[in-house]
């Protein structure tokens, strides 16, 4: 079980790092929130899917999701989730991310973490718990981001094009024929989608079936029928463009 701690005693104090774990049922809803220091989320069991105005994001296990101080932000629990979570006072890290990141978390961090959950509060910047919180602040500095971000735009056309794809991520409907339903240029919709996401309209769409991908992973679906329900002709199909995108088969991901 996950030691209790009020998050009241650890989110915005002027500590550099404090931390708590918390255990959910599958299913269950954080309801949109916001904290006043930076976030660190992590689950080492279970998938958490996060919502915030800027898109949304999966974290598996060995990942966590790195949020900024003031950002509204909600979360959505796949399979039972033992959330770890570490609070960072901006004003010791100012190189940490200003935007929501995808991070790896490596074992040391784990056991960091950890270990923060299991220290007293308050700690002496030259006690032990002081240094542990150093060296978390060092390696959260080291990992790279991961491509598990779905990002929304503002434009009301695109976002109906963007619902109706996760909606029925097997449709094929290419960005012409979406021009011709909307009234539009072809060009329009191509060049909303590289402005308001980052992402080509075929980019965009890969993005979402890969993140819907580890989603029905993540609740246990078999491999052939989460190809299937994304429109791939057959699992060897979904398995190339899932390895190609995260670098291991998608029966390997969660390992």
């Amino acid at each position: 079980m996950a030691r209790a701690r009020d998050h009241r005693r650890v989110d915005g104090t002027p500590l550099p790092v404090t931390a708590l774990a918390r255990d959910y049922p599958t299913g269950h809803r954080v309801a949109e929130h916001r904290h006043p220091n930076a976030q660190l989320i992590h689950a080492v069991r279970g998938v958490m899917l996060v919502d915030t105005s800027f898109g949304q994001w999966i974290v598996p296990p060995t990942r966590g999701l790195w949020i900024p101080g003031g950002i509204g932000h909600s979360i959505r629990m796949v399979g039972q989730v033992l959330m770890r979570t570490a609070y960072i006072n901006p004003a010791v890290a100012p190189a940490l991310p200003q935007t929501c990141a995808v991070l790896k978390i490596s074992p040391l961090l784990r056991e960091l973490i950890i270990a923060m959950i299991e220290a007293e509060i308050p700690y002496d910047a030259d006690s032990r718990t002081g240094r542990v919180a150093r060296l978390m602040l060092d390696e959260i500095q080291q990992m790279g981001t991961l491509p598990l971000h779905l990002p929304m735009p503002n434009d009301k056309r695109l976002l109906a094009i963007c619902k109706a794809i996760t909606a029925a991520p097997a449709d094929t409907l290419t960005a012409s024929d979406w021009a011709r339903r909307l009234h539009v240029d072809p060009k329009t919709i191509h060049r909303l989608f590289l402005r308001e996401t980052g992402m080509t309209f075929g980019q965009w769409r890969t993005q979402a079936k890969l993140l819907l991908a580890l989603e029905r992973l993540a609740a246990g679906d078999k491999v052939l029928n989460v190809a299937l329900t994304l429109g791939y002709e057959s699992p060897s199909a979904f398995a190339t463009m899932f390895k190609r995108q995260f670098g291991v088969s998608p029966s390997r991901f969660f390992e």
